[in-house]
């Protein structure tokens, strides 16, 4: 999970929400119809420090936890262990693999963004309904509400050299706290079966204007809160009994930002059993990123 901001207003126009490169572990967190998908709850925290030693470099730090409700189809409890020396996920899993009964799905997501001056912090709760298409695919559908604070901290950075002081693009800044909350929304769809699953999600839903007036009614810094588009899609490979392999991609579109909004990327991820993976991923004309991790 990245995030690349510029100490700009025209941040406002263009990339709001984080990048996110594990998103292959923690889907949740850019579609709300994941909530509810485990047999049971999920909690994950996650912190990212870019560019360290750098002043007003970005960090980025979220929490989400979601859960089914209603979901009586286990065909083992989330507290049980395998038997020594079986692999839990080997093929005789995924052969078996049926889709689940209709249910319910809850979650929450809290995210603190922050680069430099600028600071967005949202707080939502999120509903997902699955259903069984046919004996091993479901289909889900997923709302989350809630708010987002848009933050410019003027103390730290002096804007004066920034053009004309008459510029509406920067106004009158100079010291002190600007700030706006404003209403989210995201809405999104999830397709799974046992190898393969395709995800589409819309962030920010609601366009909104957002305007930071200081001291005089007539000098104001503007910008917009645009949607965000997620679309994504893996597929699982068995290879032999203990090692599976999945190639996924997520391609982002954001209205006004760079290389005409769209922002794809790919993923590898490759697991031995049901307690160690490692993966990587590559974001278009961006960089590479890797991971590793450990049940």
């Amino acid at each position: 999970m990245g995030l690349l901001l510029l100490p700009s207003i025209s941040l406002l126009q263009a990339q709001q929400r984080p990048h996110y490169t594990q998103y292959v572990i923690n889907p949740f967190i850019i579609n709300p119809a994941i909530a509810g998908i485990d047999n049971y709850g999920d909690l994950k925290i996650s912190g990212r420090d870019q560019w360290v030693g750098l002043k007003g470099a970005p960090r980025t730090t979220y929490l989400t936890l979601h859960a089914p409700i209603g979901k009586n189809d286990y065909r083992t409890s989330s507290t049980s262990f395998a038997v020594p020396g079986n692999n839990p996920r080997g093929r005789a899993y995924w052969e078996n693999y049926t889709a689940a009964d209709p249910h319910h799905g809850a979650g929450i997501s809290i995210i603190n963004d922050k680069t430099g001056s600028f600071n967005f912090f949202s707080a939502s709760g999120s509903y997902a309904y699955h259903i069984g298409l046919n004996p091993t695919t479901n289909l889900s559908a997923g709302l989350s509400a809630g708010i987002t604070t848009v933050r410019i901290d003027r103390t730290n950075h002096d804007f004066s050299g920034f053009g004309d002081p008459s510029d509406p693009s920067f106004g009158s800044i100079t010291t002190g706290e600007l700030r706006k909350l404003r209403p989210q929304m995201a809405a999104g769809l999830w397709l799974y079966s046992r190898n393969y699953f395709v995800g589409f999600s819309a962030q920010n839903v609601i366009p909104q204007t957002l305007s930071f007036a200081d001291n005089s009614p007539s000098i104001t810094t503007k910008g917009r809160l645009v949607p965000h588009l997620f679309l994504t899609a893996g597929y699982r490979f068995m290879v032999g009994e203990d090692f599976n392999v999945t190639p996924s991609v997520m391609t982002k579109y954001i209205k006004g930002s760079t290389a005409g909004g769209i922002q794809p990327e790919g993923n590898l991820k490759i697991q031995y059993r049901d307690a160690l993976w490692i993966g990587g991923s590559y974001r278009y004309k961006d960089g590479f990123a890797g991971m590793l991790g450990l049940n």
